[in-house]
C-alpha cells in the first residue's frame, strides 16, 4: 500500500454545505444532530430560521461547516424577497447542498418548486436526504426513496448521493457526514477547533429568544416577532468565580394587539419564555445570565425597509 492512500496521509477537506427543504423538512435538526449541540434554532413553525446560521462539524480527517438558509417559499413580503435571495446566492457559493425531504410525507409541490429552483444550479452536487424515517416502516421509506429518485430523472438533477436518516434516532448521522466530507476541497480547517458556529453570540442569543417565545404562540405569524439583543454585559463587582451576564433583550412585534399574547395573563407568558431561553443562553455561553425581556411594538416591520435594516435584515 503506498504511502498516499494510508488514511493518516489522507489530504485535509473543509468546505461548506446547506441544507434545503420545505418547512419543517428537518433542516434545522439534522444540522444540531451533526454539530452535536443545539445552533439552528428548531420550531415546529415554518419560517423560523431567518439567519445563516453555521453549525462546524470537526472531524480529524475535514471540517465540515452548515451554512441553514432560510427556506425557499414564494414570497409575499419585502422579508419573503429578501430570504429569497439571500437564499438562491447561498446555494451558488456552496461545496454540497443536501435536500431534504420528510419520509413520513409524500412528496409535494412545495418539494417541486425548490427541486426545480435546484436544477438550475448546476455545477454544486446535490445529495438527496430522506429525513424523518423514525416515523414510517421499511415499505414506505423504499417508495419515497424511489419517488426522490423519480423526482430528480424527471428534473435532469443527478443526485450524488439519495440517504435516509433519522436525526432524532441519530441513524445515519455519521454516515452522512462521510459522504458529504469527500464533496468538500482540499483545505486547512477553516475554523478553529473548538468553534460551533461563526454567529455572532448576540445573534443566537436572539435567536434562542425567538426560539422560546414563538413555542405556544400558534395562531400568530411566527414572522411577526423579532429578537434584538440590546446588549450583553458582564455584571461589574462580581466574584471571578461567580461571573454574571447581563443581556438587555427586546423581543419585536407587528401591532399591539399581539403584546398581550406574548406576554400572557399577568406577564406569565413572557416570564416563560425568559426562563426557557435562560436554560439555552447559558447552556451555549456557559455562563449564568441575568435576561431582562421587553416587549416592543415596531409597526409593520416585515414591509418596511427602514425597519428592517434595524432589525438586522
Amino acid at each position: 500500500m503506498d504511502k498516499a492512500s494510508s488514511p493518516s496521509q489522507a489530504p485535509h477537506r473543509a468546505g461548506f454545505a446547506c441544507f434545503v427543504g420545505r418547512p419543517n423538512a428537518g433542516k434545522s435538526t439534522l444540522t444540531n444532530a451533526l454539530v452535536g449541540t443545539k445552533v439552528a434554532i428548531t420550531s415546529n413553525r415554518p419560517q423560523t430560521t431567518r439567519h445563516t446560521v453555521r453549525g462546524i462539524v470537526h472531524r480529524p480527517d475535514a471540517q465540515l461547516v452548515l451554512v441553514d438558509t432560510p427556506g425557499l417559499h414564494k414570497p409575499r413580503t419585502l422579508l419573503g424577497e429578501r430570504l429569497n435571495d439571500v437564499v438562491r446566492t447561498t446555494w451558488a457559493e456552496v461545496d454540497v447542498i443536501g435536500f431534504c425531504l420528510p419520509a413520513d410525507q409524500k412528496l409535494g409541490p412545495g418539494d417541486r418548486f425548490i427541486a426545480g429552483e435546484l436544477a438550475g444550479i448546476k455545477k454544486t452536487p446535490k445529495v438527496a436526504i430522506v429525513t424523518k424515517t423514525d416515523l414510517v416502516d421499511s415499505k414506505a421509506l423504499a417508495e419515497q426513496l424511489l419517488a426522490v429518485q423519480r423526482l430528480g430523472e424527471e428534473l435532469g438533477i443527478e443526485w450524488a448521493e439519495i440517504i435516509p436518516v433519522s436525526a432524532v434516532g441519530d441513524q445515519q448521522v455519521s454516515l452522512l457526514a462521510d459522504l458529504l466530507v469527500p464533496m468538500l476541497p482540499e483545505s486547512p480547517p477553516l475554523y478553529p477547533e473548538g468553534d460551533l458556529t461563526d454567529e455572532p453570540e448576540q445573534i443566537m442569543v436572539a435567536e434562542l429568544i425567538r426560539e422560546a417565545a414563538l413555542e405556544g404562540v400558534r395562531d400568530e405569524l411566527p414572522h411577526s416577532i423579532a429578537v434584538v439583543v440590546e446588549e450583553m454585559l458582564p455584571r461589574e463587582d462580581r466574584p471571578a468565580d461567580k461571573p454574571l451576564l447581563d443581556i438587555h433583550a427586546n423581543v419585536y412585534i407587528e401591532r399591539p394587539s399581539q403584546k398581550g399574547i406574548i406576554i400572557g395573563p399577568k406577564g406569565a407568558r413572557l416570564k416563560q419564555v425568559g426562563m426557557k431561553s435562560r436554560k439555552h443562553i447559558e447552556a451555549l455561553l456557559g455562563t449564568p445570565v441575568y435576561l431582562d425581556l421587553h416587549v416592543k411594538v415596531a409597526k409593520d416591520w416585515q414591509r418596511d425597509p427602514k425597519q428592517l435594516r434595524k432589525l438586522g435584515f
